[in-house]
C-alpha cells in the first residue's frame, strides 16, 4: 500500500489557478526523491484515466455514477475516483487494460458454460492461484476479481466478471544509476494478463502478452474457479469482406446516430490472376468526386472495379453532424484490411459501438 505525499497547509485547494498552483509546486519541489516520483506518478495516472476510453472504464466500475455525472471534467471524475474509491479506480486501470487490447494481438475468446459463479474467496480461489503459481514456476501471484460491464451492440450493458492476475516473471536484470554510477540490478518483472467472463453468454476472453499462455490460462480458470469443463472451443472469429465495394453503397444509418456522411477514401485491389501486384485507388479530402466516379472517369473501360480485382483494403470516413458549442463535425476514419484486419479496436468504446454496428450493416463485418 502506497503512502500519501504529505501537503503543506496553505494550499488553498478551493481557490483559483493562481492561488493554488504556486504553493503546490513549492511543496512537490521540497520533497524528496521518492515522494516527489510518487507525486508525479500519481498524477499520471490520474490524468492516463482522463479520456474516454479511460471514462468508459470508470464508468464500468463506479457504483456513483452520479456524483461522477455531476464533476466538471474527465480529469476531475479520474482524481474522484482515485482519492475517494481508490481500489475502484485500480479496477478501472484493470478494465482499460483488457477492452484495449480486445481483438487485438494479445487476445483470445473461448467457449464455456454460461450460468456460473465466480468466487471471490475461499478454497476455488487459492486453488485458482496455487495452479498458476505452479504452471509458470512462480512463487509470487495476485488475484484481482471485480464486477463491471460493457456496452453491447443492442444498446443494453453487457454484466462481466473481470479476473486480473499478477504473477512474477522470471528474473533478469536492468540498468540503473546508483549512487551515480550505471549498473545492473537484479529484478523480476510483473506479468499481467486479464481474463473476462460473461455469465449471460458463458464467453470467456483473455488477455495475454503471450499467445502460448492464453489458453492455459482460460483452463485454469474453468477448472477451479467455474468448476466447469473447457474444450478449448474458440468463440466464433471477426473476418471481413469488402467485394461489394467494387459498387457505389450508399452506406445506410439511423437518424439517432447522428451521421452527416460516409466517404470511402481509399481502395486497394488485387488481381486475381497474381498475388503480386496491388492497385491503389484513393480520393484525397476535398475530392469533389466519389471513387467510384474516378476510377470510372480516370480508366474508362480499363477500370479496375469493373471486373478482375479483388477489394484487399478499404478506408472510409464516418463524418458526424456538428454539435452545439463545437467548432466543425467530428469525424471517425476506419481502415478495414483482409481477411482479419480493423483499426476499430484502437477506438473509443463508442466509436467501436457506431463502427461495428455499421460494419454489421453494411454487410463488411462477419463472423466465422
Amino acid at each position: 500500500m502506497s503512502i500519501k505525499a504529505v501537503l503543506p497547509a496553505d494550499v488553498v485547494w478551493e481557490g483559483a489557478p493562481n492561488e493554488v498552483v504556486p504553493p503546490l509546486l513549492r511543496a512537490v519541489d521540497a520533497m524528496d526523491d521518492a515522494e516527489r516520483l510518487r507525486v508525479m506518478n500519481d498524477a499520471d495516472r490520474v490524468g492516463a484515466m482522463a479520456d474516454e476510453p479511460g471514462q468508459a472504464a470508470l464508468y464500468s466500475i463506479t457504483g456513483s455514477a452520479e456524483t461522477l455525472d455531476s464533476l466538471e471534467n474527465g480529469h476531475a471524475r479520474a482524481l474522484w475516483m482515485f482519492l475517494k474509491d481508490p481500489a475502484g479506480f485500480g479496477h478501472a486501470e484493470e478494465v482499460r487494460y483488457a477492452d484495449d487490447r480486445r481483438y487485438g494481438r494479445m487476445w483470445d475468446g473461448f467457449e464455456c458454460l454460461p450460468g456460473l459463479t465466480v468466487p471471490r474467496d475461499g478454497d476455488p480461489y487459492t486453488a485458482f492461484k496455487a495452479a498458476i503459481a505452479t504452471h509458470f514456476d512462480t512463487k509470487h501471484v495476485e488475484v484481482e476479481i471485480c464486477d463491471r460491464s460493457r456496452p453491447s451492440l443492442d444498446g443494453e450493458h453487457a454484466e462481466l466478471i473481470q479476473v486480473a492476475i499478477y504473477r512474477e516473471g522470471r528474473a533478469g536484470d536492468r540498468r540503473a544509476f546508483v549512487n551515480g554510477k550505471l549498473d545492473r540490478l537484479p529484478f523480476r518483472p510483473v506479468v499481467e494478463a486479464a481474463i473476462t467472463y460473461e455469465p449471460a453468454s458463458g464467453t470467456i476472453e483473455v488477455v495475454a502478452q503471450a499467445r502460448e499462455t492464453r489458453e492455459d490460462l482460460v483452463r485454469l480458470f474453468a477448472e477451479h474457479m467455474l468448476g466447469a469443463p473447457f474444450q478449448g472451443e474458440r468463440i466464433p472469429i471477426r473476418q471481413y469482406t469488402l467485394d461489394h465495394l467494387l459498387q457505389p453503397f450508399d452506406f445506410p444509418h439511423d437518424v439517432e446516430d447522428n451521421i452527416e456522411s460516409v466517404k470511402v477514401t481509399l481502395l486497394r485491389l488485387m488481381p486475381y490472376e497474381t498475388q503480386g501486384e496491388r492497385v491503389t485507388l484513393e480520393c484525397m479530402r476535398g475530392a469533389e468526386r466519389s471513387i467510384w466516379q474516378m476510377a470510372e472517369a480516370r480508366f474508362g473501360e480499363s477500370d479496375p472495379l469493373a471486373g478482375g480485382y479483388k477489394v484487399t483494403q478499404a478506408r472510409f470516413t464516418i463524418k458526424f453532424h456538428a454539435t452545439p458549442g463545437v467548432r466543425g463535425g467530428r469525424t471517425l476514419p476506419v481502415t478495414i484490411t483482409m481477411p482479419k484486419g480493423c483499426d476499430l479496436k484502437d477506438r473509443t468504446e463508442r466509436e467501436r459501438l457506431v463502427g461495428e454496428k455499421y460494419l454489421k450493416r453494411w454487410r463488411m463485418l462477419r463472423d466465422v
